[in-house]
């Protein structure tokens, strides 16, 4: 087993103060390594130290050697040459690392042909076999923007591996993909790693990093607090973090009462029916959303979930049907928890500039910014940062934190907590949860994990194409006498319409 990568003394400082402490770690071929831990808890930021693409203002030390050179991480600008060609980068978020004016197949031959020298055939060959291979066969010609975020993320890992680099840095690969699609990549991965490929990932996922094997770091605050083989960490965990990680797994939520709808449905959807691409997603759903009320959508990838939120929220037209708001409800109280969050926010200005251009928009109460911070475990230094220099769950909770600030009676939130570590997803699913049964807000949740949704939800509808179904959903928990759910239903309350279309 040869190394190819060694790091040495890996650190992190911004300006005095230091964010990660010095860690070493080698990676040899055939033999992952997986560093886990919750959000904020410096894992990213030793990932970007070690390939030299730290944000502007954080400084690395420490060295890396690799293919007969050692290199100084406080110079960063000599990692450049490695790129693409001996080291392949995933980062966490694929909508920062797409050309959002390029087609998915040209993203992926362009690494083949610049990096590898193919010609222009044999590099759209290659590119094609690689979408094929994730499922992405008929999203060739679709822009960034087009995909469903589990999709983009596939694209970036197409991408990133084009120029046949034999190390690769994968920051969260499985975040926002639905099972399936997480073990696709997984074995994926794992398939580099057999032909003698290196492979380093950051990871919150425990299903991740049991599957990987190999050495497991777990780190908390800047600092490596666990370490040893993944099996015998993650089965007989030393450190207390670490147990409580384990614990936090959605599998071992205890499973919630389901309330009973109560008073006039703040939103209700009629008859709709929706296609994307040439391809019907879905027909003749009907929904009512009442105040409180917990909603859960679970389904593969690309069949619909955030298509059906955005279709309520009045952000996308249906083929057919309507929805219907709530009599008197100002329009800016129907708000979305995005599932990329940087898609979400200016990239170029401080996150506290977003937040205070809301309050001043919307003459909201200033003063409750700090109690929703602490609440959500946010340092109030990170409303200095622009987007890019916070982690991703950091700027999910961020993001949550302005929706709430607009005390929304209906919330469509899609994969809210695919950014997060286990322990910071049950808080903030939990803060979900409370704030819909506190306030009355209607909360609709997409997410790809069904122990999540059986944790949180009153009821959760399956969407994709299922026998005997003609909506091409199902009602997969419906313990309260009214479902919530049917195929069509006359209107009997309000006069809102958001989204209506007739004809075939």
């Amino acid at each position: 087993m040869s190394d190819l990568l060694k790091a040495t003394a890996v650190s992190v400082r911004a300006g005095l103060s230091q964010l990660v402490e010095p860690v070493s770690l080698t990676l040899a071929a055939g033999r992952p390594v997986t560093i886990l831990g919750e959000t904020g808890s410096g894992k990213s930021l030793l990932a970007q130290a070690i390939i030299g693409t730290l944000p502007a203002g954080l400084r690395a030390g420490g060295q890396v050697d690799v293919e007969g050179c050692s290199l100084d991480l406080a110079h960063p600008r000599a990692l450049r040459d490695l790129w693409g060609r001996v080291i392949a980068v995933l980062p966490q978020e694929p909508w920062l690392s797409l050309d959002p004016l390029m087609r998915a197949r040209a993203q992926v031959a362009e690494g083949h042909a610049l990096v590898r020298g193919l010609n222009r055939a044999e590099a759209g060959q290659a590119a094609d076999r690689d979408l094929a291979g994730l499922g992405l066969a008929e999203a060739s010609a679709s822009r960034p923007d087009q995909l469903s975020g589990g999709m983009a993320q596939r694209l970036a890992l197409a991408a990133a591996r084009a120029g046949g680099a034999r190390i690769v840095v994968a920051d969260e690969p499985t975040k926002g993909l639905d099972i399936a699609r997480r073990d696709d990549v997984i074995a994926l991965l794992m398939r580099e790693v057999v032909q003698g490929g290196a492979l380093l990932t950051i990871t919150h996922d425990l299903t991740l990093a049991r599957r990987m094997g190999g050495e497991l770091i777990v780190m908390l605050k800047g600092r490596v607090i666990e370490r040893g083989p993944a099996d015998q960490v993650l089965s007989q965990p030393r450190h207390d973090y670490t147990r409580r990680l384990v614990a936090a797994d959605p599998a071992s939520w205890p499973r919630r009462v389901p309330r009973q709808p109560v008073g006039k449905p703040v939103l209700r959807a009629e008859g709709l029916s929706v296609r994307r691409g040439g391809r019907r997603l879905f027909r003749d759903l009907g929904l009512d959303l009442h105040p409180g009320q917990i909603i859960g959508i679970e389904g593969p990838s690309g069949c619909g979930k955030s298509t059906l939120g955005d279709v309520l929220l009045g952000l996308c037209r249906p083929e057919q049907g309507k929805v219907i708001r709530g009599e008197g409800i100002a329009a800016r109280r129907f708000q979305k928890l995005y599932q990329d969050p940087p898609s979400a926010f200016p990239r170029h200005l401080p996150l506290g500039r977003a937040l205070e251009d809301l309050v001043r928009l919307h003459g909201l109460d200033r003063g409750r910014i700090g109690g929703l911070m602490a609440r959500l475990r946010l340092d109030p230094v990170l409303l200095g940062r622009r987007p890019d220099a916070v982690s991703g769950g950091e700027l999910q909770r961020l993001a949550l934190l302005r929706l709430l600030l607009l005390d929304p009676v209906f919330l469509f939130a899609d994969e809210p907590t695919s950014r997060l570590d286990l322990i910071t997803q049950a808080e903030v699913t939990e803060l979900l949860v409370e704030t819909a049964r506190e306030t009355g807000m209607a909360l609709l949740i997409v997410s790809h994990d069904p122990d999540l949704l059986a944790g949180a939800a009153d009821r959760v509808i399956r969407l994709g194409d299922h026998e005997g179904s003609p909506t091409g959903a199902d009602l997969v928990r419906d313990p309260a006498a009214q479902t919530g759910y049917r195929p069509a239903d006359k209107p009997g309350f309000g006069t809102r319409v958001a989204a209506e279309v007739s004809g075939a």
